[in-house]
């Protein structure tokens, strides 16, 4: 079985939203667009370029096919984003031609699901916000790699929406970088765990 994990920039009240440019996604009016620029440092870029490499496939949407596919190619054909096998899922396009892109056709759950049966490295997701909360609803995705940056939006899309299925998470490791970023990373552990506390229960 290989592991699907879904790696995002978010800010500190959970908009995923258009992090890296003023055009990036300005559905509903957007006007943040690049938020998460000014804390990106060559510590964080680093982390970032070494934790991709560990990838045997990505998976993206269809906006962030568009982004990826305009600017990755400039870096070469021998850079590791182009050489990566990538899966795009749209409902809108009829065909990928990004370097060793394959455009998933029919059900995109049954198609993941597939692709997580198959061989290979981990699949990760970068961007693709309404894809995943496709992934998230429907309990496919293994690991969360979440990069928390110290702004605060306050309006745009959000990471967890509604739909997303109550679970239990495991921190596996978490590093701060020199600008504030909070770099976690979360396995699937079980379902959710309730209590009570207070000077009544003892746990207080």
């Amino acid at each position: 079985m290989r592991k699907l994990m879904v790696t995002m920039f978010m800010s500190l009240d959970g908009v995923v939203q258009a992090p890296g440019g003023p055009d990036e996604d300005r559905e509903g009016g957007f006007e943040h667009g690049g938020w998460a620029v000014p804390h990106f440092d060559q510590e964080l870029i680093k982390g970032m370029t070494e934790f991709t490499s560990r990838a045997g496939a990505l998976l993206i949407g269809r906006r962030t096919y568009d982004i990826f596919s305009t600017t990755w190619p400039l870096a070469g054909e021998d850079d590791q984003m182009n050489t990566l096998p990538k899966y795009v899922a749209s409902r809108t396009l009829d065909a990928v031609s990004w370097q060793n892109s394959t455009l998933l056709t029919g059900d995109v759950v049954e198609a993941v699901e597939r692709l997580k049966q198959g061989e290979g490295g981990e699949i990760q997701v970068h961007g693709s916000g309404n894809l995943i909360q496709t992934l998230v609803r429907h309990d496919l995705v293994d690991e969360f790699h979440l990069l928390v940056f110290p702004v605060l939006i306050g309006s745009g899309k959000r990471l967890f929406g509604d739909g997303t299925i109550p679970s239990g998470l495991k921190l596996l490791d978490s590093t701060t970088s020199d600008r504030g970023v909070v770099v976690s990373r979360y396995v699937r552990a079980g379902g959710v765990e309730y209590g009570a506390m207070g000077p009544e229960t003892g746990n207080w």
